[in-house]
């Protein structure tokens, strides 16, 4: 399900976003909540809203009231009733606006103050509130200061987040002004989550504890832990350490496997230890985030036998595996025997220890069964407990975790291939491989929870931007992601009630650095979570784009690396009808104002606005961004050609792949400098099953020569059944060669551009080849004939030259 080799199935540049454009829906949204009866409150105005209250996800209620209200450091801060929970809550706020305006106000825990104060905000918990659940809130902004009220901890603290956004909206330091309205809000759905795969890439307990306090600032509150996979187990486990001992270290394919001064081998290891994963779930619950473990079984399992061999299929086995480089459907399941279950519910039993969770995930994805059919212990085992075949087994399997989860009073939750042989009356369905899952366990009376791929697949890049994060293709964008509809539209209403929410997955192949990870996560979960919160008739893409803008600067104060991607000026040249050279400017959402400046100078907002391509007259330097309300909303872009020859140059985000098999944004460990070296790769896309890419409408008439600059990694790709998929080329050369060829991808090629000096480099490798005169536009196809799939090849960047 990780890496799923399932392979079936605007506005101008120029002007502002509009803000929120449609009403928002009032008590019909939400029967339980109150309709303010103040003489003065009014609906905000759809061009106001996006101003006025510039809260990501957007509330379900909006008034507006005349004033505002000045919050600063003389406002109180006051515990209703000195209520310890609401006390605690007050003094995260007071942290939070410390940290982003420069003064925290003081909280009375007491609950009793009175005077001084000129404005005061209240934070009440009250059981008795006539709210619709208990992540529901009220807030009341006057100009005399704020009341926040809920019947429970959890809804109090999503209302201190919003008053929060509310004055951190300006992105100023000091006393925030914040327009007086009253807000009634409730979530729509009660699963809001967010996975993170540490399996395959290891993060920091600090770096867990970041994403979980962004995805509580988002009013996210699940967080979906992959902690075991074929390439890593990243959780202590006292009964059982070689779990963690041989489990979570790995020797990785390529480069980065090697130690770059001695050659020896160097091991990737990482694992959580059970206090650190106590801090972790401490934290979270502070947040009022659940976290969600997954433990993955009967796949997905071969760093678990690596460590214990008896617990995998002993009789097909001829030595215990490694734990697992590569990425991909792995076939080493758990065996069948009763003491893997004995196994199984001892290591359970210690995660039901750690972590409080209503829900355990065991995974149950992608279990190629290879191993349990050429087994003779495996099948004697199916045919005594009457089973019909191997699916009906996994089923089997499923049924007796479930159980042992049930005297635990716990839920099982797993990927939707548990639905296969039958599933459990009281398991819950996570639907990733789109939303057929959903749909089918709905109707069968199961809860679900929406995770579809690509949808909701963070693993996918973003953009085609050339500076993009690893990932897998196509793009899964921002506007995508906000318009991912969590209800399947063939469930009836009763059905729907079975969907509990949905969640974003965030695997992690291909991101070795924490930073990926959280340009690959936020804005788009700040997408998600107006799905998965806001009334579904109020959401706006504008408007979400308009409140965006304050909220990207919060990521930036923050310190949070989100990704501008969305918001990133792409640079593409073209022909005026005289055919000179120009270049266009734009970004992938339409949104905001381009600046740039040409040459020498700095960037800003006064920077000339574009307006329409300019003329390229190489050597020159552009450099741009899109600003919004005279602040950047993206870090500059640079384009510098250096003569003619620079403006035919494609890097691999610009050419076609030749088919749509299993297209990836990738990067290797050997930096760009070689091994020892402290540039990071560049990143190499390829098709994995037949890497094959389109130079398309390339103008021929006076080119004489082609430039390429390419790039290896290892092929660390386990594929099943798709394996007989590959594409392998006869070798060209005894060092093989990449072919060029003109018009299509067959024939005699018009350049052969031998490997020999790429096969020495770990890194980038430019080749140059001539090229025989050739007449107007032509597509030219680039493939590597080297004799082997292993390394991958991949081509960087492709340069035409002159005659």
């Amino acid at each position: 399900m990780a890496f799923g080799y399932d392979l079936g199935g605007g506005m101008g540049s120029k002007r502002m976003g509009a803000a929120l454009a449609a009403a928002i829906a009032l008590a019909a949204a939400l029967p339980a909540c109150q309709r303010a009866d103040d003489g003065k409150a009014t609906a905000v105005p759809a061009e106001n809203r996006a101003q006025t209250t510039p809260v990501i996800p957007l509330p379900a209620q909006i008034q507006a009231r005349e004033g505002e209200f000045v919050l600063d450091a003389g406002t109180r801060l006051q515990a209703a009733g000195g209520n310890a929970e609401a006390a605690r809550i007050a003094g995260d706020f007071a942290a939070r606006l410390q940290r982003l305006r420069g003064f925290a106000p003081p909280v009375d825990a007491s609950g009793t103050a009175q005077g001084e104060a000129k404005t005061t905000v209240v934070f009440a918990i009250d059981p008795q509130a006539a709210l619709t659940s208990d992540e529901a809130y009220t807030l009341e902004v006057g100009p005399e200061g704020a009341r926040i009220q809920a019947r429970a901890p959890a809804g109090l603290f999503y209302g201190a987040v919003t008053l929060w956004q509310l004055a951190t909206a300006d992105g100023a330091r000091g006393p925030a002004r914040i327009a007086a309205q009253r807000i009634e809000d409730a979530p729509r759905f009660a699963w809001r989550g967010l996975m993170l795969d540490s399996a395959r890439h290891f993060q920091s307990v600090d770096q867990v504890k970041a994403l979980i306090d962004q995805m509580a600032l988002h009013k996210l509150n699940t967080f979906h832990w992959h902690l075991t996979d074929d390439q890593g187990w990243r959780i202590e486990i006292k009964k059982y350490p070689r779990l963690t001992e041989v489990g979570s270290c790995r020797i990785p394919a390529g480069a980065s496997g090697r130690d770059p001064a001695t050659g020896e081998p160097k091991p990737y290891c990482g694992y959580y230890t059970q206090d650190q994963i106590r801090d972790v779930v401490r934290y979270a619950a502070q947040r009022y985030v659940t976290v969600v473990p997954e433990i993955e079984m009967p796949g997905h399992a071969q760093a678990a036998i690596a460590a214990y061999p008896e617990f995998g299929v002993s009789d097909v086995l001829k030595a215990p595996p490694p734990v697992s480089p590569d990425w991909g459907v792995h076939t080493y399941l758990f065996n069948t025997e009763d003491a893997t279950f004995v196994f199984l519910q001892d290591v359970l039993a210690e995660v039901t220890a750690l972590f409080p969770s209503r829900y355990i995930h065991i995974g149950g994805d992608e279990a190629a069964k290879d191993q349990w059919q050429a087994s003779p212990s495996t099948q004697a085992r199916k045919t005594a407990l009457g089973l019909k075949d191997e699916m009906a087994m996994q089923s089997w399997f499923v049924g007796r975790i479930e159980q042992y989860l049930g005297t635990h009073n716990r839920r099982l939750v797993g990927w939707d291939e548990i639905l296969e042989g039958g599933l459990p009356a009281r398991a819950t369905v996570m639907s990733w491989r789109g939303t057929k899952g959903a749909v089918e366990a709905a109707r069968a009376g199961h809860d679900v929870v929406l995770a579809p791929a690509p949808d909701l697949y963070f693993d996918h890049v973003q953009s085609d931007n050339d500076d993009e994060p690893p990932g897998r293709l196509a793009a899964v964008t921002l506007k995508s992601v906000y318009e991912f509809e969590v209800v399947p539209a063939e469930l009836t209403p009763d059905q729907a009630k079975h969907v509990l929410g949905a969640q974003a997955n965030l695997w992690n192949e291909h991101r070795r650095s924490f930073e990926a990870v959280e340009r690959a996560a936020f804005p788009r979960a700040a997408a998600l979570a107006e799905a998965v919160w806001s009334p579904k008739g109020a959401r706006d893409w504008n408007g979400f784009l308009r409140r965006l803008v304050p909220q990207m600067a919060r990521y930036q104060a923050q310190g949070y690396n989100a990704s501008d991607s969305a918001f990133a000026v792409r640079f593409a040249v073209e022909r005026d009808g005289q055919g000179h050279p120009m270049v266009a400017m734009s970004n992938q959402v339409g949104f905001g104002e381009i600046r740039y400046v040409e040459g020498k100078g700095t960037l800003s907002a006064q920077s000339a606005a574009y307006a329409s391509p300019l003329p390229l007259r190489p050597p020159t330097v552009f450099q741009a961004a899109t600003y919004v309300d005279g602040k950047p909303l993206s870090a500059p872009r640079r384009y510098a050609p250096a003569d003619l020859a620079a403006l035919t140059m494609r890097t691999a985000n610009r050419l076609r792949q030749c088919k749509g098999g299993l297209n990836l944004r990738m990067e290797d460990d050997a930096p760009a400098d070689g091994l020892g070296g402290r540039s990071p790769r560049a990143g190499l896309l390829a098709d994995v099953f037949d890497p094959c890419w389109i130079y398309e409408g390339a103008a021929m008439d006076r080119v004489g020569a082609i430039e390429v600059r390419v790039g290896q990694v290892p092929f660390n790709f386990q594929l099943w059944h798709d394996t007989p998929k590959v594409v392998t080329r006869p070798a060209n050369g005894p060092d093989g060669a990449l072919e060029v060829r003109a018009g299509s991808c067959e024939g005699t090629p018009i350049a052969v551009l031998p490997l020999g000096s790429a096969r020495l480099n770990p890194g980038l490798t430019t080749l140059r080849a001539k090229l025989p005169p050739l007449q107007g536009s032509q597509d030219l196809c680039l493939v590597f004939a080297s004799g082997n799939h292993d390394p991958l090849w991949a081509v960087e960047r492709v340069t035409l030259l002159p005659r």
